[in-house]
């Protein structure tokens, strides 16, 4: 009897146990959002889009690091978007690896990605040795500046995660945009065709009243959830961000602006501004560099996202699932740069601090691409919606192609993640005999993303 009794005592002790690790593994939240961010603004004399002759003279507002760290049953995923010009090489390999350490994750789970602001740095690591070996230290970017600031940034992830709130939905929106994108092509009447739009051609008349071209009107907007309440918003829109630039006045441009600025509407919700795949689409039309034109556009994009904000609706979350594939871009074939072509003028003095720079850039990625050294395409899945990074200046063709392959999901591109290739022209680009010395990959390079972006997405 009492050994009866002992084992119906057992029952009743393992039955409870069980039900109360089930009940505790219940309560445990699947997914937490911890938020951060960091102000990354350069020192003043600081060389600005790595190549602009007017060094930085004065703040006009600052600059910053925002991001997410995305909290499940899997290794934490890292999104952070900076407010500045390029991260390449070496310094976006440092930037992964410092974020990667200090939110406990691997490289590969780290996401970064420049706003490409052009009154903001450029940084490279292999170009600042080659140039430390000419004499040259220091011209591209401060490194010491550039080790504080990731210092700094890794602290405030750390400090984060304590934070991290429940997520239990995602909300969903999109907005047009009216008046800020246009495409770089456009074709005259005599048959040319010329990509030469650049951000502050608005005072052409042609090419103001040229159609905007090949664009993607849409601003998305990804949001995190706990139950009713909001936690932080993700929004992309593709356009080059710079309304005027190259007087060394430092900002975040009308992206950033828009962007704080819809932050104090509540500062409980925390904002994230992308650029999305903007390589060939800027604001040009709707632009003529002055002053009063970038309030315009700071208006478009800040309402852009109050819009979305508006359209958004909310999905349950109940999966996140992580994919990420490499792939290689070749180098461009031009004569001028070839190893040999760039290292003469990398060590000739009597050429400018500003071409020495450029070869110095030109040779790091040269070595990176000698030595096979892969780009990254990342993709986070939510299933109803995919947030997707894509190398350098990727032309809207692929953010296009993106949700074309996913016609029925909420895709939201992201651009100028690695930034070593420039500019990735599409195929039709590329035939459209597309030039420009930011322009560091050869002919093929569409296919080879169109396969990478194939695996990372259709492969659910």
């Amino acid at each position: 009897m009492r050994i009866r009794f002992a084992l119906v005592c057992l029952v009743l002790f393992l039955t409870a146990s069980a039900v109360l690790r089930t009940a505790r593994a219940a309560e445990k939240p699947r997914f937490r959002l911890a938020t951060f961010s960091a102000d990354v603004t350069i020192p003043l004399n600081h060389r600005c889009m790595g190549l602009l002759p007017t060094k930085s003279k004065k703040i006009v507002d600052p600059l910053y690091a925002h991001g997410f760290v995305l909290l499940g049953s899997e290794e934490p995923i890292v999104l952070c978007a900076v407010d500045w010009c390029e991260i390449r090489n070496g310094a976006y390999d440092q930037w992964r690896e410092t974020l990667a350490s200090a939110a406990g994750t691997t490289r590969d789970r780290v996401l970064v990605c420049s706003l490409h602001q052009h009154d903001a740095p450029v940084t490279d690591a292999g170009a600042a040795k080659l140039l430390t070996s000419v004499g040259l230290e220091g011209e591209l970017y401060d490194e010491a500046f550039h080790r504080e600031t990731l210092q700094r940034l890794a602290i405030a992830l750390k400090d984060c995660l304590g934070d991290a709130q429940t997520i239990t939905h995602l909300g969903l929106g999109q907005a047009r945009v009216e008046g800020v994108a246009s495409n770089r092509r456009v074709e005259y009447p005599d048959g040319r065709v010329s990509f030469g739009r650049g951000s502050r051609s608005g005072s052409d008349e042609f090419l103001a009243n040229a159609p905007d071209g090949l664009i993607d009107p849409f601003l998305k907007s990804i949001s995190f959830w706990n139950g009713d309440k909001p936690v932080a918003a993700l929004h992309a829109y593709a356009t080059h961000p710079m309304s005027y630039y190259g007087r060394g006045e430092v900002t975040s441009d009308f992206v950033g602006l828009a962007r704080e600025r819809r932050q104090r509407d509540d500062f409980s919700v925390k904002q994230i501004y992308v650029s999305g795949c903007s390589g060939d689409v800027t604001a040009g039309k709707f632009n003529d560099g002055s002053q009063e034109t970038r309030l315009v556009l700071i208006d478009r994009i800040y309402q852009a996202m109050v819009d979305a904000w508006e359209d958004t609706k909310l999905v349950a979350l109940d999966r996140v699932k992580f994919r990420t594939t490499t792939f290689e871009l070749e180098y461009h074939p031009s004569p001028k740069l070839t190893e040999e072509a760039l290292a003469a003028v990398l060590r000739d003095e009597q050429q400018t601090v500003e071409n020495r720079i450029y070869a110095a850039m030109s040779l790091s990625s040269r070595e990176r691409v000698a030595a096979h050294q892969p780009i990254d395409l990342p993709c986070i899945d939510f299933g109803s919606a995919q947030i997707v990074l894509f190398p350098g200046e990727a032309f809207v063709g692929y953010q296009l192609m993106a949700q074309q392959m996913l016609p029925n999901s909420f895709v939201l591109s992201i651009g100028y993640g690695e930034c070593w290739p420039g500019y990735i022209p599409t195929s039709s680009a590329f035939a459209d005999d597309f030039q420009d010395t930011w322009l560091w990959v050869a002919p093929g390079s569409e296919q080879r993303i169109r396969s990478a972006l194939e695996q990372v997405l259709t492969a659910r």
